[in-house]
């Protein structure tokens, strides 16, 4: 099989964080549809606006055209929800979100639904490419299964499959698509050489071919799980040097001048990577009749942090004689990491719920978010902006967002309240505790 750039045409299902970064970079050197089932979200990037701010209007209609017409005779980047005009593409790249459902098992919903979408219109001698991060073995045992059974082709005889594991680090513009190492594997040796080749041809770090798709996607989902273990380590350091009296952020600067100490920070582990990829190799090994001992045990240590930290603000309101009932606390930050406005499995939401079983008044303020969206994903009201007039009993930063950097946290403050810091962010002066 031989894919030249003069016949491939890629299709990338689902353009959210992940998605559209990618159909922009291919778009500069192929001819690329974007799908999703968001008619909002398509009618968004035809203006070249990004809600998620991953890119710029700028990068978007430097290679947007203005129909599928168009995208038949030039390079670029089309975005559809008409399941239509992707019949026509020889490779298929699927980035949709992984998420889990409320047990923590994983939910491959919409995994399923981009793989359904694929086998309407996948035709012989196409090749499917999936990014989502799954767990050991989902691509050819949940997803290839699918495709065959609407396609009505043969895996491997009528059509091929690859696996290139996204690692897009959400609001970092230092370690964006083009400069991280990708991972690629495909479903035959041959099928392997053309998923490296496309990858190759834009990722400036270079790629890393593996042997098998399974041992790609095992890859993928170490990553964030071993990252989450570290972080469940700092996180209970941070407990135990609480009851000691001891500032944990001294001891880890104190620590970090050994050249082989790990640089982790205490705090909210959440959002669609660290805090749900461990879950779905945790599953995956249960299936096998393995229980997972470490892995679940620092999933357990962070999802109990928000509740950690409620109860830690509540004592220390307590000692300054600051009365519960009827409160009024700042929250700064909603997002699930710092200068990103994604709010998908945010922490913050589990700190707002432990508070309202005080019968508090909770404030979100978070200049990124969208208000809408979080008010449709949670039923939270946030504000992107608070006047300085406004006072509070207690003020918790729990992301740190460059734009609260610089502001003077006092101003919102009532004569008696408690500041504390999640995530070691403001200057120590100005707070009574953080974690």
């Amino acid at each position: 099989m031989l894919l030249s750039p003069q016949n491939i045409k890629i299709s990338i299902i689902g353009l959210g964080y992940v998605g559209l970064p990618l159909a922009l970079e291919f778009a500069k050197k192929y001819r690329v549809t974007g799908f999703d089932i968001s008619a909002e979200r398509i009618n968004q990037l035809i203006d070249s606006k990004d809600i998620t701010r991953e890119v710029t209007s700028e990068q978007i209609s430097n290679v947007l055209v203005n129909s599928a017409k168009d995208l038949e005779n030039q390079n670029g980047f089309y975005p559809t929800s008409n399941i239509e005009y992707i019949k026509n593409s020889t490779i298929y790249i699927v980035t949709v979100p992984t998420p889990v459902d409320s047990s923590n098992r994983p939910d491959l919903t919409p995994l399923i639904s981009a793989s359904t979408t694929v086998g309407k219109v996948i035709k012989k001698g196409d090749i499917v490419i999936y990014e989502s991060t799954t767990y050991p073995g989902c691509t050819e045992e949940e997803c290839v299964p699918i495709i065959e059974k609407i396609s009505g082709l043969k895996y491997n005889r009528d059509f091929f499959a690859g696996y290139s594991p996204e690692r897009i680090n959400p609001g970092d513009k230092i370690n964006t698509l083009t400069n991280i190492k990708k991972i690629t594997s495909g479903s035959l040796p041959e099928i392997a050489d053309i998923v490296n080749n496309l990858y190759s041809s834009i990722i400036t770090a270079g790629t890393y071919q593996t042997s098998s798709i399974k041992v790609a996607e095992s890859a993928k989902v170490i990553e964030n799980s071993q990252r989450d273990i570290n972080i469940a380590f700092v996180n209970e350091l941070a407990k135990i040097f609480n009851l000691l009296g001891v500032d944990t952020t001294e001891v880890l600067e104190a620590a970090g001048t050994k050249w082989n100490f790990l640089p982790f920070k205490p705090g909210l582990v959440g959002g669609h990577c660290i805090g749900v990829d461990p879950y779905y190799l945790a599953q995956k090994a249960m299936e096998l009749g393995y229980h997972s001992e470490i892995i679940l045990a620092g999933r357990r240590l962070n999802d109990s942090m928000p509740y950690y930290i409620a109860s830690e603000v509540i004592k220390l309101m307590i000692k300054k004689d600051i009365i519960i009932n009827n409160s009024d606390i700042l929250i700064l930050g909603i997002t699930f990491k710092e200068n990103c406005p994604d709010v998908r499995n945010t922490k913050v939401v589990n700190i707002v719920k432990c508070f309202n079983e005080y019968d508090l008044n909770i404030t979100i303020w978070d200049p990124l978010a969208d208000p809408k969206e979080v008010k449709k994903e949670y039923g939270l009201d946030i504000y992107n902006e608070i006047q300085e007039s406004k006072k509070f009993d207690t003020v918790i930063l729990a992301v740190p967002h460059q734009e609260f950097k610089n502001i003077n946290i006092k101003k919102y403050c009532k004569q008696n309240s408690v500041v504390y810091d999640c995530k070691s962010f403001l200057d120590k002066n100005s707070i009574d505790s953080r974690l």
